[in-house]
């Protein structure tokens, strides 16, 4: 797996979710945003501290987290 030195969780910050480092910007709102089908240049346009890459690692942790999760669907 790819470093993810961009995301840091605090308990002290919006209440240790997820976040990108240096912002309280979280996780699920980028992840909410691109499942909305936003741009990621729309996404950076609404937040300007954020960056291309701060994007792709939400993605690359959203991955991982349920990389190992087996959820029932419904067929």
């Amino acid at each position: 797996m790819q470093t993810l030195d961009r995301i840091m969780s605090n308990p002290n910050i919006c209440l240790g979710q997820p976040v990108i480092r240096g912002t309280r910007i979280t996780l699920s709102v980028i992840l909410k945003l691109l499942a909305a089908g936003k741009p990621v240049a729309e996404i950076i346009s609404a937040y300007p501290e954020l960056t291309p890459e701060d994007i792709y690692q939400a993605l690359r942790y959203a991955a991982w987290a349920v990389s190992d999760q087996q959820l029932p669907m419904a067929v």
